[in-house]
Order: structure tokens, then sequence, then C-alpha cells
């Protein structure tokens, strides 16, 4: 079956970078739009960014914009999220997503990667 697999979560100072790795496995990733969502303590798990399999003109969440940039590399199936400036309400687990369009990867992904936690103190 199709695996989203995440890496590179780790604890992190504020003001600091950080970037997220997630490999495709089984899945025609050049047909796929990719994107990431996060799930902080206590809250509803939010969109943050997505990115069509062109790579063209991706979407990021108000709380992100300027801050995250999202990428990809059809080659290696894997997307990348990069993440400058971080604050502490960055802190979430973040979670690696997969549907054939953005407008549904936006709402209900097809498939979701396993997670990898972001922590960043102050």
């Amino acid at each position: 079956q199709v695996q989203l697999v995440e890496s590179g979560g780790k604890l992190v100072q504020a003001g600091g970078s950080l970037r997220l790795s997630c490999v495709a496995s089984r899945l025609p990733f050049n047909n796929y739009a990719m994107g990431w969502f996060r799930q902080a303590p206590g809250k509803e798990r939010e969109f943050v960014t997505a990115i069509s399999w062109s790579a063209l003109n991706p979407y990021y969440a108000d709380s992100v914009k300027g801050r995250f940039t999202t990428s990809r590399d059809n080659a290696k199936n894997t997307v990348y999220l990069q993440m400058n400036s971080l604050k502490p309400e960055d802190t979430a687990v973040y979670y690696c997503a997969a549907s054939r369009t953005i407008g549904v990867l936006r709402t209900t992904p097809q498939y979701w990667g396993q997670g990898t936690q972001v922590t960043v103190s102050s």
C-alpha cells in the first residue's frame, strides 16, 4: 500500500530553521499533489501547505506565509518543508499528505504519513 514517511522533526530554538522531508512509496508521485498539515497539542489538525505535481504556485496557510517553503523532487518521490523563523506556536506533529488534486488535498487528503514531531523552544 501507499506509504508516506516523514523525517526531520526535532527540538529547535525559536528563530531557528528546520527542514522536513517526506518520501512516498507505492504512489504515482508525479500525478499527486502533496502537502503538509500539523496538529498541536489539544488542537485540531490544520493545513500548512500544498504543492501540485508541477510544483507551480504552492499554497500556504496565512500563519506560515513568508516563513515556510514547500518544494518537491519528483525524481526522488520526496516533498520538503523548509521552516524558517520558527516560533513556539509552530510546535506540533507535522504530517505529510497526498491527493490527486490540491483542492481535495487541502480538505480531505487521500493518504497520510505517520507524522514527525517539531518542538520549538522559547
